[in-house]
C-alpha cells in the first residue's frame, strides 16, 4: 500500500518499542518524528504542523496519559488523525475518547502501516 510520504509521530515510552515501531515506518516510507511522552509529543506537533497521523502508546508516565494526550491533540490539532496503543488495555476503536484507531500490544507493523496510510488519506 502507498503511503504518499505521510507524516507521523510515534508517543512511546518504552525506547526499545519506541525505535522498533519508528525503524518499521520509516522502512516503509513514512516521515517519522518521535516523542517519548505527551510534553514532548505537544512540542513536535507545535515544531512540525506537517504530522498528520499521531501513534501513542496510551500508559506512559508524566503530565497525561496516551488518552489524554489523544483528546488534547484532537482538541488543539484537529486534522490529526490519532492511532492508541497499549499493552495493558484492550479497547475497541469506538471506545476511545477520540475519533481514531485502536491496536494491542504486540501490534502488527504491517497493520499500523497501513493504517497510518489510510488515516493520512482521510482530509
Amino acid at each position: 500500500m502507498a503511503n504518499n510520504g505521510a507524516t507521523v509521530l510515534v508517543v512511546e515510552d518504552e525506547a526499545l518499542i519506541r525505535l522498533a515501531i519508528v525503524m518499521s515506518l520509516e522502512d516503509e516510507g513514512f516521515v517519522v518524528y518521535e516523542a517519548s511522552g505527551a510534553d514532548e509529543a505537544i512540542e513536535q506537533l507545535n515544531l512540525h504542523r506537517e504530522i498528520q497521523v499521531m501513534f501513542t502508546d496510551i500508559d506512559m508516565p508524566g503530565s497525561m496519559d496516551g488518552l489524554k494526550l489523544a483528546s488534547a491533540v484532537r482538541d488543539r490539532w484537529p486534522p490529526v488523525k490519532i492511532i492508541v496503543t497499549s499493552g495493558h488495555r484492550n479497547l475497541r476503536d469506538d471506545e476511545l475518547p477520540i475519533e481514531g484507531r485502536f491496536f494491542s500490544k504486540p501490534y502488527n507493523h504491517v497493520e499500523v502501516a497501513n493504517a497510518v496510510t489510510e488515516m493520512a488519506a482521510i482530509r
